[in-house]
């Protein structure tokens, strides 16, 4: 974008916190906007430009984005995730061609078809490599696809990221296993540039406990691939015993219950507030029956005749020690007695070097050695990503390690040097002031629709239903469009201080040299002081203001095929809440031709007077009023709207033209359906103020 000494500079090339928390750098913003405005194909066009697993992403995703959110300073933020599944359900769209050609050139092996080698080969691969993903299994999706549960994620959201990432050219071999099937001298020989292993953690990790010899004990993840691969059935309803309080052992917890155990119970080191498992997993099982025993160590699996009769627990005063190292402390006078007939272990995940251990270098420990800057492993031309190198973490985290991996390959494959600390880490902007988010109106989040507990508990279909339109529509319009406003334009500013009269959030500030600093870190986008500023000096960092302008003159083209003797009507409206609605989107409406703009506060005069120049008989401004359904957090914008169609209007009679071609009404949401009503009503006051001015120059 080109500036024009801007003193608002730095921010071109800020993201709002919700993209830059994102691992994958996702256009939230620009998504929920689409959303809110009712066009859900551009939404997922715009979320398929940085996201190889969207379906993935849309269902399970851990939505850091949420957590940075800054609606966080004002009440709650919106539900980024649940409106990215909207989007994947409502919109229709393919991944974009690269915006180049191909850059690099090369064969690449993939070893491990989880969200870090997908993401790495989809990148790859649209760089112009040519890329075959290898898996031990008979399909792809790795963690994500074999163990978590069916509840959560269905076969046929990996399904549909899997076959959209095969369109891109990547290729596929499965039931192929490294260091049995193949190994990485032999993938050179085949003419192989590089290798990228993405084996994540297969490994579950039990407890050396007494008593965990014999019957009764599982581990995690093969209890979990059983249950989502094979129906697993517990015989009879036996007490399930699980010991963990991370997410997997949610996981765990809620499959034992659909499984048939009569009772589930929880035993992990950690108090309440210290659970490794996402808030939401946790309250979930919770409601689901599973009963947590937080601040509980194991010290014995309790055994009589050989089966098992519970769990000996000893109370957990503290986990981490100062320095946060895990360092847990006991006090063995308080013990306690779980008891149970089984007992799963989820206590972690680990990686397995043996399939490579004779191939590149290992530790001690059995990790692969690994250089995180540059991705490397000890053999030339053999790169590591994702959780085998990061260790656990979340699906979209490991999709954006792959990513990286993707890079070094591609230098690699140039020649060029790469090294992860040059990546250009995009700064975000700083939290809302706590004056500018007080003036925010609070509007409550709409949580996303689930299934009753007690219908989740009997069987394993998706719990999460998801939203209708009306409610993803409202619940997009909660995003607060930050970085996306207004900006200063220094050498057409007179400082006049009109922006600092006008602004309802008390952005715009004069600075200690007496001059106008329009603060776009805090700026709501709501439009007010572009519209009053007598010498347009400010612009929005967003194109949307502009892109609603530029299509008043198609719009005024297409009326003149309208005509039949009644005036052609340009309506602008209001592209949020019940204008976003497909009932009014799909509407054909005689005689009348439709722009919405994000907000009718951002029409200026200009605008009106250019659709008039173009061509429009007339021009109703169509505002909307507050309802209970449709909630905007704009302030004084109905004023301020009608203030600037009145001014349009009386330059066009200062000009000899009837006033009436222009005009401004309000509609409420629930009335959407009134909307030609309006329109009609606002030509007719045109027809009668056009007969009158015939009548008078007749006399």
């Amino acid at each position: 974008m080109t500036q024009h000494g801007n003193q608002d500079l730095a921010l071109e090339h800020i993201h709002p916190p919700c993209q830059s928390a994102c691992p994958v750098h996702q256009g939230v913003r620009d998504y929920l906007l689409a959303i809110a405005t009712g066009d859900f194909d551009r939404s997922l066009a715009i979320i398929k430009e940085t996201n190889p697993l969207p379906f993935v992403c849309g269902t399970i995703c851990a939505h850091h984005c949420e957590d940075e959110c800054r609606r966080n300073d004002v009440d709650k933020p919106p539900s980024i995730r649940g409106l990215k599944r909207f989007a994947l359900e409502y919109g229709n769209a393919k991944a974009a061609p690269p915006a180049e050609g191909p850059t690099v050139e090369g064969k690449v092996a993939v070893i491990g078809a989880g969200p870090a080698g997908l993401t790495a080969a989809y990148d790859l691969t649209r760089m112009g490599a040519d890329v075959t993903v290898f898996d031990s299994d008979e399909m792809a999706g790795g963690a994500v696809r074999h163990y978590i549960p069916l509840y959560r994620l269905p076969d046929e959201a990996i399904d549909q990221d899997i076959d959209e990432i095969a369109e891109q050219g990547v290729k596929f071999k499965y039931g192929v296993e490294l260091g049995k099937d193949i190994t990485i001298e032999q993938l050179e020989k085949e003419g192989y540039n590089s290798i990228l292993l993405a084996m994540g953690l297969p490994v579950s990790r039990g407890l050396n406990l007494p008593g965990s010899e014999g019957e009764g004990i599982l581990n995690a993840l093969p209890f979990l691939k059983q249950v989502k691969r094979e129906g697993f059935k517990f015989e009879g309803s036996p007490s399930v015993i699980v010991i963990g309080g991370g997410n997997v052992a949610m996981d765990v917890a809620r499959s034992a219950l659909r499984s048939g155990a009569g009772r589930v119970k929880l035993a992990c080191l950690e108090c309440d507030d210290e659970m490794p498992a996402f808030s939401w997993e946790i309250e979930e099982a919770q409601e689901e029956g599973v009963e947590m025993n937080p601040s509980w160590g194991p010290d014995e699996i309790v055994r009589e005749n050989g089966k098992i009769k519970g769990l000996s627990l000893v109370e957990c005063t503290c986990v981490f020690d100062d320095q946060g190292r895990f360092n847990p402390e006991f006090n063995k006078e308080n013990q306690e007695m779980l008891e149970g007939d089984l007992v799963i272990f989820a206590i972690g995940q680990g990686g397995d070097p043996e399939p490579v251990r004779s191939e590149i270098e290992v530790d001690e420990r059995g990790r692969i050695v690994f250089d995180p800057r540059t991705m490397a492993t000890s053999r030339p031309g053999v790169f590591a990503c994702g959780e085998m190198v990061t260790g656990p973490g979340t699906a979209v985290q490991s999709m954006g390690n792959g990513r990286v991996a993707a890079k070094a390959i591609a230098g690699y494959l140039q020649g060029v040097p790469f090294d992860s600390a040059a990546l250009e880490e995009v700064p975000e902007l700083e939290k809302l002031d706590s004056q500018v988010a007080e003036e925010v109106d609070r509007v409550e989040r709409n949580s996303i629709p689930m299934m009753t507990p007690e219908e989740r508990v009997r069987h394993f279909k998706q719990a999460e239903l998801g939203y209708d339109v009306e409610t993803a529509i409202c619940e997009a319009r909660r995003c607060l469009t930050c970085a996306a406003g207004a900006q200063r334009i220094d050498e057409l500013c007179v400082n006049c201080l009109t922006c600092v009269r006008i602004c309802p959030y008390d952005v715009p500030v004069i600075n200690e040299e007496g001059t106008v600093t329009i603060r776009n870190e805090q700026c709501q986008a709501c439009g007010l002081c572009m519209g009053v500023c007598p010498v347009y000096a400010i612009k929005f960092r967003s194109s949307y203001i502009e892109e609603a302008a530029e299509a008043i003159e198609p719009a005024v083209q297409e009326l003149a095929a309208k005509r039949n003797g009644e005036p052609a009507m340009l309506a602008i409206t209001c592209a949020y809440g019940a204008f976003a609605m497909p009932e009014f989107l799909n509407k054909e409406y005689k005689d009348t031709v439709v722009v919405r703009y994000p907000c009718v506060g951002k029409v200026d005069s200009l605008h009106l007077l250019k659709a008039i120049e173009a061509g429009a008989d007339g021009v109703v401004v169509v505002g909307c009023t507050e309802s209970d359904k449709f909630k905007c957090q704009y302030k004084e914008i109905s004023q301020w709207a009608e203030k600037r169609v009145n001014h349009a209007g009386d330059l066009i009679a200062s000009m000899g033209l009837e006033k009436e071609r222009i005009s401004f009404t309000e509609l409420p949401g629930e009335e959407i359906n009134k909307f030609e009503q309006v329109v009609a009503e606002a030509a007719r006051k045109l027809k009668e103020a056009g007969s009158s001015s015939d009548d008078t120059e007749a006399e």
